[in-house]
């Protein structure tokens, strides 16, 4: 059965490939979610058209992830992604980087080069390429900007920077680094292990894993000229989005949304309890904080009983309030302005207000405060939000969270700290964390460097030395039993096992060869060093509106085929496909370190285009050039 000379298999992988396009681009439902429908499809294909097939539906089943006869099964074979290297491999890092993360080593550097750069932005920016670039060559770049990002939004508040000024450097510089080792990215250990696949498979001498410095010296240049531009052009492309501020409240605007009230003696509501209160009015309003005889109180204010007298911090709309005091009896107490000082009187010395990004994988995506019950589960009021450049202040209860999401919140200090530590948030100011484990600073650094000297001077393999660093952490003390789970982000590791299987499929049925002959159809008097730069062009393209890794899967095998068919090196290519999946500037969405920084830097979309479309452009030179000098374009002998 064949359409357009195509393939019943091909035409299946395709349109299972487009459907994936479409939700990997709309994220009508989690990229995570996406991924794990794509291997179910998988799976069903072969059985159902058996099953059609013996009905007399079909002429023939259709085979996606074998070909017919073979003695492997589809089951197998779809089902490989959970079993793969890589997807074992990025499992163990986040293990390993959460365990460097816990023993607070690098809050320590942040507040050393806080001390180093103060107020001088040029020192600032310097510092925070400097760190993060280095850092996540061996620690997971995402991981390594979740643990900056805090620091980072403390550097500038107290140097009087724009956080904008610095976070998306930050996010970028995070992408260089990723570029230096096989372990700075889930994106590389992915490429390792299907280049490994192919090579096998087709028999291609020269395509092997990578090993942990294969590619350490383009990672050198391309970090390098990364840093250079952000230093230059692209400081000056960044937009100051965020006006330097010491105050949250003024940061997120809230003049106009924050004052305080106090209860009259013929109040209807003396007596009642906060939540009773609250429950029984349909205005926009939240209880910040209550003030009764000097004393403050915060979260949980459910419980209090109103009483005549009662002074409460209140978050709403300038109407809204207008009403609330007609209707619940409260009078505005004249010339009060809210300030963050004023909102963290509750607990001496404690930070009482926090901003929280929604970090990608969390459990909040998707629903509301409302419906996830924000106030009474994490003993927490949320006063704003900020996706992107836009503050929302009002009717907040019913707006579905995205990642990236910052919420300006405020709580007990207990509170913050829990927030601190749910896999569902990143805090983007520094907590005081009085449980960092710094007495295990060596053992987690050493842990790390035995990993990567283990995988690269020995016939160790990177997932049997990584999980075995994983193990070393749990038994030294750096992580607890219970926090393992906890540092996975689990929706990355079943992405990976989702697309796995795509990539085979699309290898099986002759997919990626076909796309591979259009891709040389187009330019077949173009020089190899033109169409190597293409496959990086379309690569990093299609990486800045779907997942990374999902990139790698789709286009690693095209890149393989179109090198064989031109002559060329065929590692050449896979390393073109690589860099180009492992940096993705020109959208939010292109990568998970893009929305980390999206919401505490107030950015638009259009941000990342201005500042990173020159950077993607020029990378695209330096990497296609630097592949051609350092590898060569003609295949080994």
């Amino acid at each position: 059965m064949a359409l357009f000379g195509l393939s019943a298999g091909v035409l299946v992988v395709f349109a299972i490939i487009l459907a994936a396009l479409a939700l990997f681009v709309t994220e009508v439902v989690p990229v995570d979610v996406t991924a794990l429908g794509i291997l179910v499809t998988l799976l069903l294909v072969q059985p159902v058209t058996e099953q059609l097939t013996t009905w007399g539906l079909l002429a023939e089943p259709i085979y996606v992830l074998t070909q017919p006869g073979s003695d492997v099964s589809a089951t197998s074979q779809g089902l490989s992604g959970f079993a793969s290297t890589a997807t074992i491999t990025v499992l163990a890092m986040f293990i390993l980087s959460a365990g460097v993360r816990r023993t607070g080593v690098i809050q320590i550097l942040g507040s050393k080069i806080a001390a180093y750069t103060r107020d001088d932005e040029t020192k600032q920016l310097g510092a925070t390429i400097g760190l993060v670039s280095p850092i996540s060559g061996f620690i997971n770049n995402t991981a390594a900007v979740a643990i900056l990002l805090p620091m980072v939004t403390d550097l500038a508040q107290k140097g009087k920077t724009s956080p904008s000024k610095l976070l998306m450097p930050l996010s970028f510089a995070s992408m260089f680094g990723g570029t230096l080792t096989l372990i700075g990215t889930s994106t590389n250990i992915l490429a390792s292990e299907i280049t490994g696949r192919l090579g096998r498979e087709l028999g291609i001498a020269s395509l092997d894993e990578f090993s942990m410095f294969e590619f350490t010296s383009l990672g050198i240049i391309v970090m390098l000229v990364g840093m250079a531009y952000l230093m230059t052009v692209g400081r000056w492309l960044t937009p100051a989005r965020i006006k330097p501020a010491e105050d949250l409240t003024e940061e997120f605007e809230m003049a106009d949304y924050l004052t305080e009230v106090v209860v009259r003696e013929d109040s209807p509501i003396v007596g009642q309890t906060v939540q009773t209160a609250l429950q029984d009015t349909d205005f926009d309003v939240d209880l910040v904080q209550l003030i009764r005889d000097e004393a403050v109180f915060l979260e949980p204010l459910g419980p209090k009983v109103i009483q005549p007298g009662d002074v409460f911090a209140v978050r709403t709309d300038r109407d809204t309030l207008v009403e609330l005091m007609d209707v619940d009896g409260l009078d505005l107490l004249p010339e009060v302005e809210v300030t963050e000082e004023e909102l963290e009187a509750a607990e001496n010395e404690a930070q009482n207000l926090v901003e929280v990004v929604v970090a990608p994988g969390s459990t909040l995506v998707g629903e509301t405060l409302a419906s996830t019950n924000f106030r009474q589960r994490y003993d927490a009021t949320v006063l704003a939000f900020r996706r992107g450049g836009e503050l929302i202040h009002e009717r907040m209860e019913d707006t579905r969270l995205r990642v990236g999401d910052t919420l300006l919140i405020q709580g007990t200090a207990d509170s913050i700290d829990r927030l601190n530590n749910n896999r569902n948030f990143i805090v983007a100011q520094e907590v005081q964390r009085p449980d960092y484990r710094q007495s295990k600073i060596p053992i987690a650094v050493g842990l790390v460097a035995a990993v990567v000297g283990l995988a690269a001077l020995t016939p160790i393999d990177i997932a049997t030395a990584a999980l075995g660093g994983a193990l070393g952490m749990i038994l030294t003390g750096c992580l607890k039993p219970t926090e393992i789970y906890d540092s996975v982000q689990w929706d990355v590791i079943i992405l990976l096992a989702g697309v796995i299987p795509l990539g085979i499929a699309l290898e099986v049925t002759g997919g990626a060869a076909l796309i591979a002959d259009g891709i040389v159809a187009l330019a077949p008097s173009l020089p190899p060093i033109l169409v190597l730069g293409l496959m990086y062009v379309v690569t990093a393209v299609l990486t800045n509106v779907i997942s990374n890794n999902a990139s790698v899967v789709l286009m690693i095998p095209v890149a393989v085929e179109a090198a064989t068919q031109l002559g060329a090196n065929p590692f050449a290519f896979v390393l073109a496909v690589t860099f180009a999946a492992s940096t993705a500037f020109m959208t939010p969405v292109g990568y998970q370190t893009n929305l980390f920084v999206y919401g505490p830097g107030g950015y638009r979309f259009t941000d990342y285009v201005r500042v990173g479309a020159p950077l993607q452009a020029l990378l695209a030179v330096v990497t296609t050039i630097g592949i051609t000098v350092i590898w060569g374009l003609q295949p080994p002998a």
